[in-house]
Order: C-alpha cells, then structure tokens, then sequence
C-alpha cells in the first residue's frame, strides 16, 4: 500500500486548548513576546521541541510498573545498561537525568579553557556547556549544508577539509575531542552519512583525538542511512546503529529524543581514565552511577524507547510525517531546508521575512506571527540562539542562518492537526510582509533564548554583522 498510516492506534486522549486571537495577544505581551516563557495551556499544537515531549507506547507504560527504585545497582539499572550496551557496544555507562547533564560532565572533565571541540553543528546546550568552560566550539559543517534550498542528501555531513586544517591550525593536543552531532539539528535536521562518520574518525585517529557522538537522534540518522546511503538498505537500524557507536570513542545522549522518554540521557565511553573521572562528577551531581539523577521506572521507559525507535515502521511513519507538511509548505512557496530533515521542518526566516535585518530577529518575528495566528508554537534557531559576541565588543555577529524550528513530538499529532498547521503557515505566509522586528530588552549570559524578553522594534538599530 502506497499509504504511510501510524503503526499505533490510540489508546488515552489529551484535550487541547483552543484559544482565541485576542487572547493570544495578551498572553503573548505578558510573556515578554517569548514563547518560552508561555504556560502550555496557552498553547493549540506545540512545536518547541521534540525533546521529551512524545507519547509513551503501552509496553513502556507497562515498562514503569516494573521500576526497581533500589539507590544502587537495581534492575532498572542492568535493563538499562544492556540494551544501551547492545546498541552502542560501549564498555562504560552512565545514566545522566538529561543530554545536557551528559554534556556538562564530559566539557567539565575533558575540556579547558582554551580547547577547540570541532563539531559538524554543535546545539545550544552543547555549545553552552563547552563554552562555559572556555574552550571554544566549531562549527564545520559540509558546505552542501551552506545551500538551505538544495536538495542534496547528507546536509549534515561534517567538512574533512575544514577539520584537517583546524587540526593542523591548533594542533591535535588543544582539541581534546571532535564531536559530530547525528542527525544535525541546528543545520536543519539533516542527516550524517556512515561514510562522513568513517572518514572522519579515519582522520582523527591520525591524530589520536576521540570521536564522540552526539546521539540524540542516532535512530533517525540511521534512518536515513538505510534510505539513502548505497549498501545499507538490507540491514536493520539496529545493525546500523551499532556500526555508526562503533566508530566512536563516546556519546552524550538524550533519551527524551530517541529514548522515547519524557526524562533521561547517558554518557557512554571505552576508556577507562575517562569513565573514573565521569564517575566521579556524576557522583558529586546527578546520583549514584547505577540511577544518575533518574528514577528506575525512567531507566525502564529508556530501555524499551530505544529499541521502540529502531523500529523501521515507526521511522518510517515518523519521516512520512515531516515529508508530508514539508511538501505542503514547498507547495505553497515558503522556504524551508530542503531535503525535510528528520524531526522537524526548518523554516529559512531569512527569506521568509525579507523586510527584515538580522538585527531584526527575523526568527523571533516568525515565531510569534505563528503563534498569534493560530496558537502555534515553535522556536528561533537565528541570531539569537547562535549569535556571538563581536571580538572587538562592537555589537554581535549574526549567525550564519535565521531558522525557525517546527520540531515535532513523537506520536502525539495526527494529520488533521498538520493540516490545521499547514492553514495557519499559509496564511501568515500571506501575510509575512507584517511581521514584525523585535529587540531584546532582557537576556541572560549563556541560552539567553530560553529566558529573553523582547519588544517590537521599529527600525531598530542594525548591530549585527554577518
């Protein structure tokens, strides 16, 4: 059959609040016009994040009951650490209560200030994490990835040439690691080829650097590998899975994303030095190595998810999904990143807004035009979550693209509700010469996105330089 339908039915209902425009606009000023900061019974479909935002399937539900909540080395625990190790052939382990405590250990054990971590796209809390240590994160991208319309496969490929000369540029003893991030979220969503993944680590173990992956969405990547990457079509995600960590020396995951969790992540390695010091940091803050900061009917959700992901039939629905409104919006002209990424759709609020400067915060603009028009949430992937400090202190420097992000939940939307979104994308399509600047009035000094205040901003100084 050539109709792609859920490999689920539904079993428990959610009511949705529906509200009108008018009330939008208030509840929109009260949050400082920061979606973030609005409750989520103000919002209809929210778009925000694919990260712990999904429905649990019946075995995961049944999974929580079976929860031994034992502080050390429950069963929980040894369900959890096999079909981690099963997947990822990792040797060490550790439990962390998300991706971003994964990465807070590894940057404050690994990393000093003044170290470079090459990354093919390093995410907000990647990049925050690494910098709050003052090492520096770097971006390099394939430059396919540069072109946001073209249709080439593998966008999220990490650029050889590029990370042969920053090793040779800094040397391989100031970059502890190199990280490539799977499938590539900031750059659209975009997936990384076995062969990107080989050739990279076939450089740095020239060099002696660790590969880790940055394997929140691995299920998705691997995916895509089968899809698309000559020679993988007969073989299942989970072989697949296994051949992309066996060309890793670690991974940070979050579990909220291909763990199929609302909570959870790991952090996973081979070397024995590097898992002392991980043990002991994860002690200090998130909790005994055998629960790190998770409760143990969370580490039973995470093993039955991560295997739920590798379904084919699943990811296959779940692409189906993100094809099916990224065909909608080409359609009708809006720009995206094209080809569809693996979890969401990637709005170039650049072109989208083109009455607007990056100083703008043409993002910002959209994301709110979504939300006043239809009760719509989503986020600003721009200047002003990858925005940088200018060197000189004269202003910023904008990022290198103005997205906006419509990432989806795992089996929470049906079609009607992305034709809803489709109806509301059209009409502030139409109506995009109205969008509004905004400037920050309010910010914080690392993920500033999270907690921004803003104001609309006509004419607003341009201080952002390309």
């Amino acid at each position: 059959m050539r109709t792609i339908i859920e490999p689920f039915r539904i079993k428990m209902t959610e009511a949705l609040p529906i509200t009108t425009r008018g009330a939008r606009e208030g509840l929109l000023a009260k949050a400082f016009n920061n979606v973030f900061l609005l409750d989520a019974e103000c919002v209809t479909i929210d778009l925000l994040t694919d990260s712990g935002t999904g429905a649990m399937s019946d075995r995961q539900w049944s999974a929580l009951m079976l929860g031994d909540e034992s502080y050390a080395g429950s069963r929980s625990w040894r369900r959890f650490e096999q079909t981690v190790r099963e997947i990822t052939g990792f040797r060490h382990i550790f439990p962390t209560h998300q991706g971003r405590a994964a990465e807070r250990i590894l940057a404050a054990t690994r990393l000093k200030a003044g170290n470079v971590v090459p990354n093919n796209g390093h995410f907000d809390t990647t990049r925050a994490n690494i910098e709050y240590v003052g090492a520096i994160a770097t971006d390099l991208p394939s430059a396919a990835a540069r072109d946001l319309q073209s249709e080439k496969l593998f966008k999220g490929n990490m650029d050889l040439d590029r990370l042969a000369q920053a090793i040779e540029a800094e040397g391989a003893a100031n970059i502890p690691f190199c990280m490539i991030t799977v499938t590539n979220n900031s750059g659209g969503g975009q997936p990384v080829s076995m062969e990107n993944i080989r050739r990279v680590k076939e450089l740095l173990d020239r060099h002696n650097i660790p590969l880790i992956l940055d394997a929140c969405r691995f299920a998705e990547n691997a995916f895509f590998i089968k899809e698309r990457e000559q020679g993988f079509a007969d073989r299942s995600l989970l072989d697949i899975a296994r051949e992309m960590f066996s060309f890793a020396d670690g991974a940070t995951m979050s579990a909220k994303k291909d763990g199929l969790a609302n909570i959870g992540g790991f952090l996973a390695c081979n070397n024995d030095d590097w898992a002392d010091d991980f043990r002991n940091l994860l002690i200090l803050t998130e909790g005994f190595p055998t629960y790190g900061g998770l409760a143990g009917r969370d580490l039973e959700a995470i093993s039955v998810g991560l295997m739920e992901a590798l379904e084919y039939d699943y990811q296959r629905y779940r692409h189906a999904t993100v094809e099916y409104l990224a065909s909608a919006a080409i359609a009708r002209g809006i720009p995206i990143v094209r080809p569809a990424g693996g979890h969401a759709i990637f709005i170039d609020a650049a072109a989208f807004c083109p009455h607007l400067h990056a100083s703008d915060y043409p993002g910002i603009g959209l994301v709110n035009a979504l939300y006043l028009e239809g009760g719509i949430r989503a986020v600003e992937l721009g200047s002003v979550m990858f925005g940088k400090p200018a060197p000189d202190g004269g202003g910023e420097i904008a990022a290198p693209h103005e997205l906006v992000r419509l990432a989806f939940p795992r089996r929470v939307y049906t079609q009607s509700h992305f034709d809803y979104l489709i109806e509301t994308l059209d009409v502030v399509w139409r109506q995009r010469a109205s969008i509004k600047a905004y400037r920050i009035t309010e910010q914080a000094p690392f993920l500033r996105h999270f907690t921004a205040h803003y104001e609309p901003a006509d004419g607003c100084e341009r201080f952002l330089r390309s």
